[in-house]
């Protein structure tokens, strides 16, 4: 499964929260709402999430093995750097 498209859109005044993206694997199945996120150690990638009842959180999607994450991360952080170049 390869990912075909990354849409990043940049969120003003959220303080750590950076941006939303969307992905896109193999042109057929979409994720929506990833968050980048400004941590103490740079950019990473929140998963898409609910609130549980006891009011944690659980990823709704994830990647299985650390490849896939880090193929992920580097999309999305490199497309969101492309976009705030400009």
């Amino acid at each position: 499964m390869k990912i075909t498209e990354v849409r990043v859109f940049p969120v003003e005044g959220g303080g750590r929260l950076k941006a939303y993206a969307t992905l896109v694997f193999d042109n057929a199945f979409i994720v929506r709402d990833l968050k980048i996120i400004l941590g103490d150690s740079g950019l990473f990638v929140s998963m898409p999430s609910r609130r549980r009842k006891d009011g944690t959180f659980r990823d709704i999607v994830h990647p299985l093995n650390s490849d896939m994450r880090t193929e992920l991360e580097q999309q999305v952080v490199g497309e969101y750097n492309k976009i705030a170049e400009q």
